[in-house]
């Protein structure tokens, strides 16, 4: 599937895949940093992910902070390996940001802060010590 199909479904509000996990989180992501500039797939992802929470009912899973956070984080690594990169190849260059419990943003967050109402509902700057 490509990253516009995957995008398109996803705001259609059908997962990717059986369920949708942190891996199915990160593909998505990566198909709307790939599709569009950093903030219209901030935008969008966000949106969208908000839209399938509410309709699965468990507005109170999603998390701006971490949402954000993670989409940072594959621009990032898209950006310093040069700007284009397949799914396959972002998986097998970037396996810390599949690591789930704990995860990446245990680096950069206290587990409070990112389970806190504010994390929620906006995102936070992280909060330990680099």
């Amino acid at each position: 599937m490509t990253n516009r199909e995957i995008v398109e479904r996803f705001e259609q509000g059908i997962p990717h895949g059986d369920g949708f996990h942190h891996a199915d989180h990160l593909r998505v992501g990566f198909a709307y940093i790939c599709e569009f500039p950093i903030y219209e797939a901030m935008q969008k992802f966000s949106s969208a992910l908000k839209a399938l929470a509410i309709k699965n009912g468990r507005p109170h899973r999603y998390n701006e902070t971490i949402t954000w956070a993670y989409l940072f984080l594959i621009r990032e690594r898209i950006t310093r390996a040069g700007g284009r990169l397949e799914w396959e190849e972002f998986v097998e260059q970037n396996p810390d940001i599949f690591a789930w419990k704990p995860d990446i943003l245990s680096r950069y967050y206290r587990e409070e802060t990112l389970q806190s109402d504010l994390a929620k509902s906006m995102f936070v700057m992280p909060d330990l010590p680099a």
